[in-house]
């Protein structure tokens, strides 16, 4: 903390709100977690009957994974990570082994990064990817009415704006952002290029809240502004009488809280199965 002159966001100093929104630096063997995720997610790629590269649109990375179910069943669509600008779908292919455990569908979504795309078209995009599986999703048994959007860290953010697209009933949102005002001021924003504007437009804490049912998870071990967004949301969300859950979860991280989503048991896993259920 530094004092009120060079105070950028909440009393922090610009480097300090940098670090506060830093989880790679945070979590020192992040580089090596992600790595063994994406060799978990390259062999579960190779799973017989799933259907890799499913095109929804016309932008280089406006391709779904998918992963039919053993039994007509829920579709579980998730959005990946790396603040809209780095990451991919394909690092984090290793989660559909928990829903589809549960007898959920999983659909991993891909989207146009920034700078390429502006956050708005970001949206769009992700926008574009439900609402194309809602209509096709069918052909492989998912019941595309009862759909559970999902997503973690950016993707939790996705997820919050994503509420409203046909078919889904409820969302899993996994250490996410939901006002993008300390994004706009911090280290991130030169690929982002976001505005008061765009903060007002796309900040989920910022526009009218979802009815539907809405899990709000995140790592007790994550930096305090994550923990911080997650918990004023939820609190948001309560004072409105909306129906969903914050689960916190002790002693993890922004990156070992992902596989509580991969592990039919973890504690991710069977919040998307009781989302479902509600469904």
């Amino acid at each position: 903390m530094t004092d009120s002159s060079t105070a950028v966001y909440r009393g922090m100093d610009q480097a300090t709100l940098d670090a506060a929104y830093n989880n790679s630096l945070a979590v020192a063997n992040s580089a090596e977690l992600m790595a063994q995720n994406g060799v978990l997610s390259a062999q579960m790629r190779q799973t017989p009957g799933a259907r890799i590269g499913l095109r929804y649109g016309s932008a280089p990375r406006n391709l779904i994974d998918y992963f039919p179910a053993a039994a007509p069943g829920p579709l579980l669509v998730f959005i990946h990570g790396g603040y809209w600008q780095m990451r991919s779908k394909e690092d984090f292919t290793f989660l559909a082994q928990g829903p589809l455990a549960h007898g959920m569908h999983v659909a991993l979504v891909g989207y146009t990064l920034a700078p390429e795309a502006t956050l708005a078209n970001i949206v769009n995009e992700v926008r574009a990817s439900i609402g194309w599986l809602h209509t096709h999703a069918g052909e492989w048994g998912a019941d595309v009415n009862r759909i559970v959007v999902s997503g973690w860290s950016a993707g939790g953010h996705l997820t919050a704006m994503c509420m409203d697209e046909p078919g889904v009933v409820a969302g899993l949102a996994i250490s996410g952002i939901y006002d993008l005002e300390p994004v706009r001021l911090s280290y991130l924003n030169p690929k982002l290029k976001l505005a008061e504007p765009e903060v007002s437009a796309l900040s989920p804490a910022l526009l009218p809240l979802s009815p539907k049912p809405m899990t709000i998870a995140y790592g007790g071990a994550e930096l305090p502004e994550l923990r911080r967004q997650s918990e004023e949301f939820f609190a948001q969300r309560s004072k409105e009488g909306l129906p969903g859950a914050l689960l916190p979860l002790a002693g993890l991280n922004h990156f070992t809280i992902l596989p509580e989503l991969a592990n039919p048991q973890g504690a991710l896993s069977l919040a998307a199965k009781q989302l479902a259920d509600q469904g």
